[in-house]
């Protein structure tokens, strides 16, 4: 029973370790979703629905403000701000169970990216 959780411990530190050695989650993010355009570009409206849906399904853990809470990073940063919007898309659709990002996959693909829209306009 030791063996079995030592290897289970060092199989999830290994992740852990492995998944931090590449840079930030958009960092991370494949080349194919980087290049992706954010359908709703400069739309206020999408915005405004980005707004209402980061208040529901982000500000838990990044904030009201997006300054972050506790080990969530703020998202004010210019690693957020600054990046590519289809790189964001990829980092709300698979999330990292590693860092504690959750993947919002159940969320249709317009809301992902009214949520990116949004951010992008973050300062």
């Amino acid at each position: 029973m030791r063996l079995i959780l030592f290897t289970l411990w060092l199989a999830v530190l290994s992740f852990a370790i492995a998944d931090t050695r590449k840079g930030t989650l958009v960092q991370q993010a494949p080349p194919q979703y980087v290049q992706l355009p954010n359908p709703y570009g400069v739309n206020e409206a999408a915005a405004r629905a980005g707004s209402k849906l980061y208040l529901r399904e982000c500000a838990a853990c990044h904030g009201e403000d997006a300054h972050g809470i506790g080990k969530a990073p703020p998202l004010v940063i210019q690693d957020v701000t600054r990046a590519a919007p289809g790189a964001l898309f990829w980092v709300l659709r698979n999330g990292s169970l590693s860092r504690g990002m959750p993947s919002y996959a159940h969320l249709p693909e317009a809301q992902r990216w009214q949520i990116v829209t949004y951010l992008k306009r973050l300062r």
